[in-house]
């Protein structure tokens, strides 16, 4: 029997409007021009320390973005449209690297600093979806109303159209002309927008979740550890924990596509790829996914009722 073909999926980020509408909600409406960040040259420099803090908690995650356009099938395009110039957006250059995320120049063409980042974008993708037939979703991070047009053109093209907007800074217009919409805020592994203290000059800065982390990957060695399988000692505290995190985002994204309680093994196995390119159980010691999943015990739930059918589910967080 012929595999289905798998889904191809392309994405497109109004970058701006994203970077924008995450700081606004974040300290507040309009607080993007009343703070001057796009006046900030590379480095954020001219930003003292209280901007630059300010622009650390209104961060957006572009990976969560690109990790939730993976839920719909494979990413085959990735597009980012800002003046690369400003120093906020030049701060992304390691996320999007990562992801291997295309980046499209656009200077302003006004003194409002306009960069016309919705008419280029539009135009890229009704070109992309005649140029690219297999493309089976088009993923558009904006919340402009301007997209609306866009959207509608993509579906009638026979396009399944995901949009991702920031709360507070999408027009609901542009939401009922998606076949879905998702908030930026409840992907999986997004911070709350929460806004950001500034310290005293005599006050210690809290303790930062990566010193945290630190303290926690160089805790001593247990009896425990004397005890755990040839497959546990392979892995290292780093891979260890980035493989469990990997696993729990896939079975949020897969849970919040499905309605169905239990999942098959082999889907999350996808998916998991899809995340992260990689991943091989093999290469962190289990001969199988399903011994992977096995080790995940308080990650993972699985299905015992039906030796033929592997299923399995995301632990509730009473169990975890």
């Amino acid at each position: 029997m012929a595999e289905t073909p798998e889904s191809r999926v392309a994405v497109y980020i109004d970058f701006d409007n994203i970077v924008i509408s995450r700081y606004d909600q974040v300290h507040g409406r309009g607080a993007w021009r009343k703070d001057n960040v796009y006046r900030l040259g590379p480095g954020l420099e001219g930003a003292d320390a209280e901007l630059k803090t300010k622009i650390d908690a209104a961060t957006v995650d572009i990976g969560a973005i690109i990790d939730y356009a993976t839920s719909f099938g494979t990413t085959v395009l990735s597009r980012a449209y800002a003046d690369w110039s400003i120093g906020v957006n030049a701060s992304y250059q390691g996320q999007l690297m990562e992801r291997a995320v295309d980046l499209t120049q656009l200077f302003p063409a006004t003194k409002q600093m306009k960069n016309g980042a919705d008419i280029r974008l539009a135009v890229d993708v009704v070109e992309d979806l005649f140029r690219l037939p297999d493309v089976t979703h088009v993923v558009i991070a904006a919340g402009d109303s301007d997209y609306i047009a866009l959207a509608q053109r993509a579906k009638r093209l026979g396009r399944y159209v995901v949009g991702v907007g920031v709360a507070g800074g999408t027009s609901k217009s542009l939401a009922a002309a998606c076949d879905e919409f998702a908030d930026y805020d409840a992907m999986p592994g997004v911070r709350p927008a929460v806004r950001a203290a500034v310290a005293e000059p005599d006050e210690a800065p809290p303790r930062s979740r990566r010193a945290s982390r630190s303290a926690d990957e160089t805790a001593p060695t247990t009896k425990a550890d004397a005890r755990r399988t040839p497959a546990e000692k392979a892995e290292t505290a780093t891979g260890k924990k980035a493989s469990s995190q990997l696993l729990v985002r896939a079975l949020e994204l897969m849970h919040e596509r499905d309605d169905e309680d239990w999942l098959h093994t082999s889907e999350l196995k996808r998916q998991m790829v899809r995340l992260d390119p990689a991943f091989n159980e093999k290469a962190i010691g289990y001969s199988t996914f399903g011994d992977f999943l096995a080790s995940r015990s308080n990650i993972a739930e699985l299905d015992d009722s039906n030796a033929q059918l592997h299923k399995v589910r995301l632990r509730r967080g009473e169990d975890r």
